[in-house]
């Protein structure tokens, strides 16, 4: 069977090799799921959210393992993946808490003569594609939510994290006597043949806008499910009666944290006049205290690039096109090696125009082009100029100047004096090309159940038993 390795992007060294699973091996994992599906969901809820619980400890007991893990395979300093691991834990146990009451029956006003409300039913066998970058996050989000509505999971990561795959199957195996969540390694095609295929009842995909695109054609073939969380090009906005420098320190870690490889990293900042230049020093100067080097050092806070040399190279082609058409680069602007590992400098870039890449495009790294504006609504409409609609940001004293905001943008999620963040008990959602569904809080189980009406009629008579209906 052919397999390809997973490389250390610090070290270059191969960390383990992974089969790439046929059609037929990924299927008959499929029906083993579907064989569990049954007594799965004939559970009640609470028990369901016991058994969860139980094979989540598997992360607790081996947490500093997994950490490891995710720094060997994609680069995260470990300090942000030990973090990591705890918003993987907040977000479980909210999911967890709120179960058995978001996914209660609802009934409707009392009618005499029937009885009618509305269930939630599990979907069946969900494949949920998780991405890279947040490799326990993306994936608790979707696996979470499905096993807590009685579906089952087949759970593929990105070929860079697959081993965090392997833990999720590890730890529900120890828990569990049937499989409800197995884990594939495979390839594209024949990701997309098992879903036009019909092999899965519905899909919870989070990465690229080209691959969301691919995954939504298929399940589309498959008129099953498809949950899409994509790419962002997310701005913020500095109003004149923000703080500059704390405002630039929250928004240049929302840009540079995790090296800028998240779908919700500011993007883009837009700054009033009249607090321009300070937020820009306060910047340049917040961008000096990361500090690059080896990921599992407790002393770095800057990790490689995850796609080494590729991403670089899209990096500095954004960079390099903007400086040629008259930006000013403030800090950073270089590819550093160090190890086997590729580096972005922190970048601060002023003197941008809208219509540059660097300001359109996703960037997917440790990159912070800055804009002058005059007035809010020149900042509202240039944040809302953009193909992605993942979130946007504003820094101001003002909550009514933060409402007109949230109404002139189109985005999941409205900031106000924070980004780059996740409540789990606000739906987590895109609009444009930054994804379709949502995950998170009581909605998001909304993407991995569908509704079913009960509508009975309930007999008030005697019934004739020749016939089976209600005398009259």
């Amino acid at each position: 069977m052919p397999s390809f390795p997973t490389i250390d992007p610090f070290r270059g060294e191969v960390l383990a090799t992974y089969p790439i699973e046929t059609a037929a091996r990924i299927q008959e994992k499929i029906e083993r799921l579907r064989g569990a599906l049954p007594a799965w969901r004939a559970l009640p809820v609470t028990e369901r959210v016991r058994r969860v619980t139980q094979a989540l400890e598997y992360f607790s007991r081996n947490r500093r393992m997994v950490a490891h893990d995710i720094t060997r395979q994609m680069g995260k300093p470990i300090r942000e993946s030990e973090r990591e691991i705890e918003t993987f834990f907040e977000r479980a146990a909210y999911l967890c808490a709120i179960a058995p009451e978001a996914l209660a029956a609802e009934s409707l006003p009392e009618k005499p003569g029937f009885f009618r409300e509305i269930r939630h039913e599990p979907l069946g066998v969900l494949l949920v594609l998780a991405a890279w970058n947040y490799p326990l996050l993306v994936a608790i989000n979707g696996v979470a939510a499905a096993l807590l509505s009685g579906n089952t999971v087949l759970l593929e990561h990105s070929d860079i994290t697959p081993g965090i795959g392997v833990h999720f199957e590890r730890a529900f195996q120890e828990a569990f006597d049937r499989p409800i969540l197995l884990q594939t390694t495979t390839d594209h095609p024949t990701i997309d043949r098992i879903i036009e295929e019909r092999g899965v009842d519905g899909v919870l995909f989070t990465g690229s806008v080209a691959g969301g695109k691919t995954v939504y054609e298929a399940a589309s073939r498959a008129l099953i499910a498809c949950n899409l969380e994509l790419g962002g090009k997310d701005g913020a906005y500095v109003a004149e009666d923000a703080d500059p420098v704390a405002a630039a320190e929250s928004l240049v870690e929302g840009a540079v944290y995790n090296a800028g490889q998240s779908c919700c990293s500011i993007e883009r900042v837009y700054v009033h006049t009249d607090l321009y230049e300070r937020f820009v020093a306060a910047a340049r100067a917040s961008m000096t205290t990361f500090r690059m080097g080896d990921p599992l050092s407790e002393a770095t806070t800057l990790g490689p690039l995850a796609r080494g040399k590729a991403a670089a190279e899209r990096l500095m082609g954004q960079i390099e096109e903007a400086l040629a058409a008259g930006a000013r680069l403030e800090h950073g602007g270089k590819i550093r090696t160090i190890g086997h590992g590729v580096f972005l400098e922190p970048t601060l870039l002023t003197g941008v125009t809208q219509e540059m890449r660097v300001m359109q495009e996703e960037s997917f790294g440790p990159l912070l082009p800055v804009m002058r504006v005059p007035d809010d609504e020149t900042a509202f409409r240039r944040i809302d100029d953009s193909p992605y609609g993942l979130t946007a940001a504003i820094y101001t004293r003002d909550p009514q100047r933060a409402d007109r905001f949230s109404r002139a943008v189109t985005v999941g999620t409205v900031f106000m004096n924070r980004c780059d963040v996740l409540d789990p008990a606000l739906p987590w959602s895109g609009c444009k090309e930054s994804g379709v569904g949502c995950a998170l809080s009581r909605y998001g189980f909304l993407s991995v159940t569908r509704r079913m009406a009960i509508h009975f009629r309930i007999p008030t008579g005697p019934i004739d038993p020749r016939t089976g209906r209600e005398k009259r």
